[in-house]
């Protein structure tokens, strides 16, 4: 047996790529059997994992699921493709938890922020030169599009308040919170927890500078609540909200949210 394209068929000897390519996908100009690039006369092995690559080609919906459903967990992909995750605020946190969930394959996202890309952005947020002065909500949705063109993604260009939360997110599976404004960040929990309760909801608090590491943790705050950070270090003069300490607490939010998504938490 080989797998092509993570489809699996028959495998015979003497089996070449060049003639795979003929039936399976005649224009591909890249060939890769096990992890390494090949010329197209390599000669197959029982058990190879093949890929025949068209340069430039956007993978289709369904190689995009083999490939999602071969690189997790088995099971892992079939409930994560059918989640919803809200975002609120698209800055550091939100456009790395963004990214990270794309990559994933979660099948829909609701991303909601009301500014647009500075420069001042750079120094943490996943956007590009080229799109200083464009909404966030716009110029994140463009970057996760050329991640994986085949999830859903709603966006709303609004600034967020108790009662518009609970009007945008009550039907998500899990609600992240990613605001610079501590008194948002408290509102959406106390939200989270009086007015969307049974929804997952992870938050942050603390997560500015370049202190260690392993201070930014996980905390369960109530059943399905959580909150990530160090719970202290706030943006203030001498002490800056930084790419890589932003980062690990982004993907901590990222990787909780795929616990709540797995029952895991």
């Amino acid at each position: 047996m080989i797998w092509v394209n993570e489809r699996s068929q028959p495998f015979s000897e003497g089996m070449r790529l060049a003639d795979l390519a003929i039936s399976e996908k005649p224009d591909a100009d890249l060939f890769i059997v096990n992890g390494f690039p090949v010329s197209d006369d390599t000669t197959l092995c029982d058990g190879d994992h093949c890929w025949l690559i068209k340069r430039g080609e956007i993978p289709s919906c369904e190689e995009i699921d083999f490939l999602l459903h071969a690189r997790h967990t088995p099971g892992v992909h079939d409930q994560v493709k059918l989640a919803s995750v809200g975002i609120m605020g698209l800055g550091g946190l939100g456009s790395a938890v963004a990214v990270a969930l794309a990559r994933i394959g979660v099948g829909k996202m609701l991303l909601v922020d009301f500014d647009v890309v500075e420069p001042s952005n750079l120094n943490r947020q996943l956007y590009f030169v080229d799109q200083i002065g464009m909404a966030k909500t716009q110029a994140l949705r463009a970057t996760l599009v050329r991640i994986n063109p085949h999830i859903v993604i709603d966006v709303v260009e609004e600034r967020l308040n108790a009662e518009s939360i609970v009007q945008f997110f009550s039907d998500v599976d899990v609600l992240v919170e990613c605001f610079d404004d501590p008194v948002m960040k408290a509102e959406a929990l106390r939200v989270a927890l009086t007015d969307l309760k049974g929804i997952g909801y992870v938050g942050a608090s603390g997560v500015a500078g370049y202190g260690d590491n392993n201070s930014i943790r996980t905390s369960r705050v109530a059943q399905r609540v959580y909150l990530v950070g160090d719970g202290e270090s706030a943006a203030q003069p001498g002490q800056g909200l930084m790419a890589p300490r932003v980062g690990i607490a982004a993907h901590q939010q990222a990787n909780q949210v795929l616990r709540i998504l797995l029952d895991e938490a």
